[in-house]
């Protein structure tokens, strides 16, 4: 049996954790079977509690962007937990990594560290609220912004009746507030703000979604939705966890030359640990209490561990910035790779990528959407997942995520991935 100490875990696991994990997707409910359970992670590699090794493209969902137990973090994160892991009170290095992201980012003067993207989306949105004065906002559907009530409203692969709630618990009251747009669709954000007059505070999008899998915007897009918001008084929240430091030093904002109103951050900032961030203009940041009326705290905001940690990675891409394009040409390379293989399969295929950021659809029709993505053959996609799972290598469980690439992979990586798609799509 290939995953004996995994599915042992996995049946102790369910007795203790609801479904067995403290992450649903983690749980394989969209591919079947038992999830694996991770014992230790180098470079581009995972190794499970059964001793067997993968290639991995999830990157802890993003964060690890040079790869697994990166030597800096490592270090920086042992060297500060000999000092004490936790105070409740500032300290220096709050201030040194706070420094270093406002110099990389643009049109940012101030930023507030929080511990997730969920808390970081949520805050971003109260003081936008706070801000304008205005209760309503506008996000699109198939756009994750963590799991806050406001957000659980046709949020990534959930099949939600438009406009209600996708998950129990959310109430009516919270979900009216709460517009759906569709993504890369101007005129279905333009008709929410005419209907809306004077109510929006605030859009926020993925720049590049990653929960419907990876859908970049339309040419004019993110261009069109400054536009609708500069004239509706609304800001623009580009919700950068996936994307920030990820497609560049300054993320979305400098590869698509448009300014956001607000930023939020997460994964890579963290550096592999929990850290997300918001961050704005000293003009909206200083609704933000202390220094104004919006409230927001954390116990664990600023963390020195996770700061620590974040600063470490901030610094080497800042130092090297070529490892964006590194990793632009190795996902170049592996979806070239890709296209050559499912060319000469005879079943529908469309493969997605942006920066480091992949997604392999077995869909008909291409993918720009929350509703062209649902379309995609999941049942397909299970086999697809188990084949190169067996082959070693470690793919989103889900046909509606992104892959992440780090830049620890190889191109003999890329070849054995490639050489593992073209096995398994022999037996699809």
């Amino acid at each position: 049996m290939l995953y004996k100490r995994s599915s042992e875990l996995f049946a102790a696991a369910q007795q203790v954790l609801p479904g067995g994990v403290n992450s649903p997707v983690r749980a394989f409910n969209a591919v079947g079977g038992h999830p694996i359970f991770i014992k230790e992670a180098q470079g581009a590699y995972l190794t499970d509690e059964d001793n067997r090794k993968y290639i991995d493209y999830i990157a802890s969902w993003g964060p690890l962007i040079l790869g697994h137990a990166y030597p800096p973090v490592i270090e920086a994160v042992t060297e500060r937990a000999k000092k004490g892991t936790s105070f409740g009170i500032p300290t220096e290095v709050e201030v040194q990594i706070a420094e270093l992201a406002v110099s990389m980012v643009p049109h940012i003067d101030k930023i507030r560290f929080v511990n997730s993207g969920t808390e970081a989306c949520m805050s971003a949105v109260r003081l936008a609220r706070g801000y304008t004065g205005r209760e309503k906002i506008i996000k699109f559907a198939g756009c994750y912004h963590g799991h806050s009530d406001a957000f659980l409203i046709e949020a990534g692969s959930g099949g939600a009746t438009f406009g209600s709630p996708n998950s129990p618990g959310v109430t009516q009251g919270t979900a009216k507030d709460t517009l759906l747009a569709n993504y890369n669709d101007l005129a279905s954000v333009k008709t929410l703000f005419e209907a809306n007059p004077q109510q929006i505070a605030c859009v926020i999008i993925e720049p590049v979604a990653g929960n419907m899998g990876c859908v970049p915007p339309a040419e004019g897009f993110l261009e069109g939705l400054r536009q609708l918001c500069t004239e509706n008084g609304a800001l623009l929240i580009f919700d950068e966890v996936m994307t920030g430091f990820r497609l560049a030093k300054g993320g979305a904002q400098e590869v698509f030359g448009i300014k956001a109103d607000i930023v939020t951050f997460g994964k890579v900032i963290g550096g592999g640990l929990p850290v997300g961030a918001f961050a704005a203009n000293k003009e909206i940041m200083s609704y933000l209490a202390p220094e104004g009326p919006v409230y927001q705290a954390g116990t664990l905001s600023g963390n020195p561990l996770a700061m620590s940690a974040g600063l470490a990675m901030l610094t080497a891409l800042n130092e090297q910035p070529e490892v964006f394009d590194s990793l632009a040409k190795k996902t170049s390379y592996l979806h070239e790779g890709f296209d050559n293989v499912l060319k000469r399969a005879g079943f529908p295929y469309q493969i997605n990528s942006f920066g480091s950021m992949f997604t392999l659809f077995f869909a008909e029709e291409p993918v720009t959407d929350f509703a062209s993505s649902a379309k995609s053959n999941t049942a397909r996609f299970r086999k697809y997942f188990h084949g190169m799972l067996r082959e070693g290598i470690y793919l989103p469980p889900s046909a509606f995520e992104s892959y992440f690439l780090n830049d620890a992979l190889t191109y003999e990586d890329l070849d054995k991935t490639i050489g593992a798609l073209n096995r398994v799509i022999m037996e699809l």
